[in-house]
């Protein structure tokens, strides 16, 4: 099962700002839903854990991140694998950053695909707890970049 989710906004600060912001997972992890802790492993590598809880399936996700793509101040692109009990997860996540009237337009996109027996116990709940996630991540970076 594949999850898309995508959007766009625009920040006050420049794109440099934002790409140093998008490419910290210091700064931008604790924004993740049900943050629990962050591992870095070095410039392009990092581990996150984070509660999960769908049906009665409930746990911590451990997810490896990787910053496959970094064209500063233009692009950011994560690669992800993570596993939790009852299935296992890939995801990208990405950020095309450009210059706005007022700072910068971020555009993002990105996938999930989620499998094993968490998307039969889940299914149908997965992908509206997924996009509600994702807004928030999106709405706590919005508000972290002002």
């Amino acid at each position: 099962m594949a999850i898309k989710f995508g959007g766009e906004f625009e920040v006050k600060r420049t794109p440099e700002e934002v790409y140093d912001f998008l490419t910290d997972p210091n700064k931008f992890a604790p924004l993740l839903p049900d943050f629990q802790s962050l591992s870095v492993q070095d410039a392009t590598h990092f581990t996150v854990k984070v509660n999960v809880g769908i049906s009665y399936i409930k746990g911590v996700a451990d997810v490896k991140m990787e910053l496959a793509q970094a064209d500063r101040p233009k692009r950011a692109l994560y690669k992800g694998q993570g596993s939790v009990a009852g299935g296992n997860v890939s995801l990208t996540a990405g950020f095309d950053l450009a210059p706005a009237t007022a700072g910068t337009k971020v555009v993002w996109q990105g996938e999930a695909q989620i499998f094993g027996r968490l998307m039969s116990v889940a299914g149908g709940l997965l992908e509206p707890l997924g996009k509600k996630n994702v807004q928030k991540l999106i709405d706590g970076l919005q508000a972290a970049l002002k």
